[in-house]
């Protein structure tokens, strides 16, 4: 994610904070100055705030820690102002798996706040009005915080962890793709409820419409991402890999790759070594860049990117568009089973443009 930096690696997950994050804790720290609460306060503010979103990181490995029991990895966590990002390479396509998935997030909250409880004896009442910003109760604040995550993690809007709940109850009777669909208009439309309600009210929480406004997009992209899983469910990776493509050799220039670039519509270029296996890729964007920086005699292997996650041609479509959603490279490198040679690239784009191909093909069936 742009803006992100890393500031530790966990159990083979890297964790980032979005650089917006620091704006928040600026934020929180000017507000107690302003209101002329002293620095002392400020400081516990921005304690207070640090230690909510530990309990979010621990929110999202509770998620990752489950993933990885069913064999999926996740490459890293986002730490943004309105909450955690865990980027799962996939989601579990067993309902019961997802439920697990779900579920481990909001119970690592139900954790922390039953043992705030039992260690240190506290009570509060629970209400939506609850003053976060009043000074003390630390431990009863954050107890209360971790009870309001689980409240609002469960909501049945997808993808909150509620609404994944619900989509994998779902899929337990209906289909998974129709599941989705109803999962994510759920979402979207408790999101729409959100957006009316503050418009008849004349009231107006930029924080939750923001909240509504990510619910209501991320929703629609998941059921986007379902309904392209669905379409190359019977299709295999040949089907769809681009083999008309141009490659540079392992003593390749920035000349070299900006005279492929020019030369026609490929803007990603794969970089084989002294037997023609693949090596790496050399991105337009990494291409522009190092040009700028280094000029075009700079050798393309200190450019590229590496790209160790590979498919092959009989490979099933959805299983390889999962591997080149993890990857950090644009196109999935397609090696021959027996020698390992490149014989193709897999990109969204082409993928993209085998569905289309393929639903206008389905379109004509009918009339014939």
């Amino acid at each position: 994610m742009k803006w992100s930096f890393r500031i530790f690696t966990f159990a083979g997950t890297e964790v980032r904070i979005h650089a917006t994050f620091f704006l928040l804790l600026l934020f929180v720290a000017g507000h107690g100055l302003m209101n002329g609460q002293g620095m002392a306060v400020a400081l516990e503010s921005m304690l207070f705030i640090g230690v909510m979103f530990t309990c979010v990181l621990l929110h999202e490995f509770g998620h990752v820690l489950a993933a990885r029991g069913y064999g999926i990895r996740t490459p890293d966590i986002t730490l943004l102002p309105i909450g955690g990002v865990a980027r799962l390479e996939r989601m579990p396509r067993k309902p019961s798996q997802e439920l697990v998935v779900a579920i481990c997030g909001p119970l690592v909250n139900v954790i922390i706040a039953a043992a705030i409880y039992l260690v240190f004896g506290i009570s509060a009442v629970i209400d939506p009005g609850y003053d976060f910003g009043k000074t003390g109760n630390f431990f009863e604040k954050l107890m209360v915080w971790n009870v309001f995550m689980v409240a609002f993690n469960m909501i049945p809007a997808f993808p909150m962890d509620g609404g994944r709940v619900v989509r994998a109850l779902l899929a337990m009777v209906f289909e998974y793709g129709k599941a989705t669909r109803w999962a994510a208009a759920l979402g979207q439309g408790l999101a729409m409820l959100v957006a009316i309600y503050m418009l008849l009210t004349a009231t107006f929480h930029p924080m939750l419409l923001l909240i509504a406004f990510f619910i209501f997009m991320a929703a629609g992209q998941e059921a986007s991402a379902v309904t392209q899983q669905e379409a190359t469910r019977d299709l295999r990776v040949r089907d769809a890999m681009l083999t008309d493509f141009r490659t540079l050799p392992p003593q390749a220039t920035l000349r070299d790759g900006v005279t492929l670039l020019l030369a026609g519509a490929q803007q990603d270029f794969p970089v084989l070594d002294l037997q023609g296996g693949m090596q790496g890729m050399l991105t337009r964007r990494d291409l522009i860049s190092a040009l700028a920086e280094n000029g075009p005699d700079h050798p393309v292997i200190e450019v590229m990117q590496p790209c160790p996650e590979h498919t092959g041609p009989n490979v099933d479509l959805t299983q390889a568009l999962d591997a080149l959603g993890a990857s950090n490279c644009p196109a999935l490198p397609v090696l021959d089973p027996l020698s390992g040679e490149l014989i193709g690239l897999l990109t969204a784009e082409n993928i993209g443009e085998t569905l289309m191909v393929r639903a206008a093909l389905m379109k004509m069936r009918p009339a014939a």
